[in-house]
Protein backbone atom coordinates (compact mmCIF):
# COMPACT_ATOMS: atom_id res chain seq x y z
CA UNK A 1 0.00 0.00 0.00
CA UNK A 2 2.90 2.64 0.29
CA UNK A 3 4.05 2.14 -2.96
CA UNK A 4 0.48 2.80 -4.16
CA UNK A 5 -0.32 5.79 -1.87
CA UNK A 6 3.40 7.44 -3.30
CA UNK A 7 1.72 6.89 -6.82
CA UNK A 8 -1.57 8.30 -5.98
CA UNK A 9 0.44 11.15 -4.34
CA UNK A 10 2.98 11.81 -6.99
CA UNK A 11 -0.24 11.50 -9.51
CA UNK A 12 -2.57 13.59 -7.52
CA UNK A 13 -5.19 11.55 -6.96
CA UNK A 14 -6.54 11.41 -3.01
CA UNK A 15 -5.32 7.65 -1.77
CA UNK A 16 -8.46 7.19 0.33
CA UNK A 17 -11.04 7.95 -2.20
CA UNK A 18 -13.30 5.82 -4.78
CA UNK A 19 -10.62 6.67 -7.49
CA UNK A 20 -7.80 3.88 -5.59
CA UNK A 21 -9.67 0.91 -4.60
CA UNK A 22 -7.31 -1.17 -2.29
CA UNK A 23 -7.06 -4.76 -3.80
CA UNK A 24 -5.66 -7.77 -1.57
CA UNK A 25 -5.17 -9.38 -4.57
CA UNK A 26 -2.68 -7.42 -5.58
CA UNK A 27 0.23 -8.11 -3.02
CA UNK A 28 3.43 -9.38 -3.16
CA UNK A 29 3.51 -13.36 -4.20
CA UNK A 30 3.98 -15.30 -0.84
CA UNK A 31 7.28 -17.78 -1.11
CA UNK A 32 6.25 -19.57 2.02
CA UNK A 33 7.55 -19.41 5.83
CA UNK A 34 11.15 -20.63 5.04
CA UNK A 35 11.87 -18.07 2.43
CA UNK A 36 10.04 -15.12 4.70
CA UNK A 37 12.36 -11.88 4.69
CA UNK A 38 14.57 -13.99 2.81
CA UNK A 39 12.90 -13.62 -0.55
CA UNK A 40 15.24 -11.15 -2.28
CA UNK A 41 18.04 -13.98 -1.64
CA UNK A 42 16.22 -16.34 -2.45
CA UNK A 43 14.75 -15.07 -5.94
CA UNK A 44 17.02 -17.04 -8.25
CA UNK A 45 16.58 -20.50 -6.27
CA UNK A 46 12.14 -19.46 -6.35
CA UNK A 47 12.77 -18.83 -10.22
CA UNK A 48 14.72 -21.72 -11.26
CA UNK A 49 11.94 -23.70 -9.86
CA UNK A 50 9.08 -21.48 -11.60
CA UNK A 51 10.79 -22.11 -14.82
CA UNK A 52 10.42 -25.98 -14.15
CA UNK A 53 7.16 -25.69 -13.21
CA UNK A 54 4.98 -23.10 -12.44
CA UNK A 55 2.81 -25.32 -10.50
CA UNK A 56 4.66 -26.06 -7.58
CA UNK A 57 4.27 -24.80 -4.45
CA UNK A 58 6.83 -23.68 -2.30
CA UNK A 59 6.16 -25.02 1.58
CA UNK A 60 3.53 -23.13 2.93
CA UNK A 61 3.89 -19.83 -0.07
CA UNK A 62 2.45 -19.49 -3.87
CA UNK A 63 3.08 -21.22 -7.01
CA UNK A 64 3.00 -19.39 -10.42
CA UNK A 65 -0.14 -20.41 -11.18
CA UNK A 66 -1.50 -19.15 -7.49
CA UNK A 67 -0.53 -15.73 -8.18
CA UNK A 68 -1.64 -15.42 -12.09
CA UNK A 69 -5.03 -17.21 -11.03
CA UNK A 70 -5.71 -14.43 -8.46
CA UNK A 71 -4.77 -11.57 -10.50
CA UNK A 72 -6.64 -12.91 -13.31
CA UNK A 73 -9.34 -12.72 -11.11
CA UNK A 74 -8.82 -9.29 -10.22
CA UNK A 75 -8.69 -8.42 -13.28
CA UNK A 76 -11.75 -9.85 -14.51
CA UNK A 77 -13.42 -8.32 -11.94
CA UNK A 78 -12.14 -4.72 -12.26
CA UNK A 79 -12.90 -4.98 -16.12
CA UNK A 80 -16.58 -5.13 -14.93
CA UNK A 81 -17.11 -3.00 -12.24
CA UNK A 82 -14.69 -0.54 -14.25
CA UNK A 83 -15.61 -1.11 -17.88
CA UNK A 84 -14.22 1.97 -20.21
CA UNK A 85 -11.66 3.04 -17.47
CA UNK A 86 -8.13 2.84 -17.23
CA UNK A 87 -6.68 1.38 -14.68
CA UNK A 88 -3.48 1.63 -13.01
CA UNK A 89 -1.95 -1.60 -11.14
CA UNK A 90 0.59 -0.77 -8.34
CA UNK A 91 2.45 -3.94 -6.79
CA UNK A 92 5.10 -5.87 -6.78
CA UNK A 93 7.54 -7.31 -9.23
CA UNK A 94 6.76 -10.72 -8.74
CA UNK A 95 2.81 -10.79 -9.24
CA UNK A 96 3.48 -8.18 -12.38
CA UNK A 97 5.99 -10.13 -14.23
CA UNK A 98 3.59 -13.24 -13.70
CA UNK A 99 0.92 -11.04 -14.56
CA UNK A 100 2.33 -9.50 -17.72
CA UNK A 101 2.87 -13.46 -19.33
CA UNK A 102 -0.68 -13.71 -18.66
CA UNK A 103 -1.85 -10.63 -20.36
CA UNK A 104 0.63 -11.54 -23.15
CA UNK A 105 -1.04 -14.73 -23.71
CA UNK A 106 -4.85 -13.36 -23.38
CA UNK A 107 -3.74 -10.60 -26.17
CA UNK A 108 -2.88 -13.30 -28.91
CA UNK A 109 -5.90 -15.72 -27.20
CA UNK A 110 -8.60 -13.63 -25.42
CA UNK A 111 -10.50 -16.86 -24.32
CA UNK A 112 -7.06 -17.79 -21.77
CA UNK A 113 -7.97 -14.82 -19.35
CA UNK A 114 -11.27 -17.70 -18.12
CA UNK A 115 -9.06 -20.01 -18.31
CA UNK A 116 -5.99 -18.74 -15.79
CA UNK A 117 -8.89 -17.49 -13.67
CA UNK A 118 -10.20 -20.68 -13.33
CA UNK A 119 -6.71 -22.43 -13.38
CA UNK A 120 -6.62 -24.50 -10.32
CA UNK A 121 -9.90 -26.13 -11.03
CA UNK A 122 -8.99 -26.67 -15.02
CA UNK A 123 -5.49 -26.49 -15.46
CA UNK A 124 -6.13 -25.13 -18.79
CA UNK A 125 -3.42 -21.73 -19.81
CA UNK A 126 -0.55 -23.59 -21.48
CA UNK A 127 2.52 -23.67 -19.03
CA UNK A 128 4.86 -22.65 -20.87
CA UNK A 129 3.27 -19.23 -20.30
CA UNK A 130 3.29 -18.67 -16.96
CA UNK A 131 7.44 -20.85 -16.83
CA UNK A 132 8.72 -17.56 -18.66
CA UNK A 133 7.18 -14.79 -16.72
CA UNK A 134 11.07 -13.65 -15.79
CA UNK A 135 10.91 -12.48 -19.20
CA UNK A 136 8.93 -9.44 -17.94
CA UNK A 137 11.11 -8.36 -15.17
CA UNK A 138 10.81 -4.99 -13.81
CA UNK A 139 12.82 -2.48 -12.57
CA UNK A 140 12.50 -1.40 -9.33
CA UNK A 141 9.83 1.60 -10.00
CA UNK A 142 9.27 0.69 -13.36
CA UNK A 143 5.99 2.48 -14.96
CA UNK A 144 4.97 0.06 -17.99
CA UNK A 145 2.16 0.60 -20.39
CA UNK A 146 0.33 -2.99 -20.88
CA UNK A 147 -1.94 -1.98 -23.43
Amino acid sequence: METAREVARVLGVPFDTPSCIPAVELRERYFGPSHELLSHEKYAEVWAVDEVDPLMVPAGGESVADVATRFSQFLSAAEMELHGSAILIVSHGDPLQIFQAVLKETKENPSSLDEVSDLKKRGMITLSVLSQHRQFALLTGELRRLV
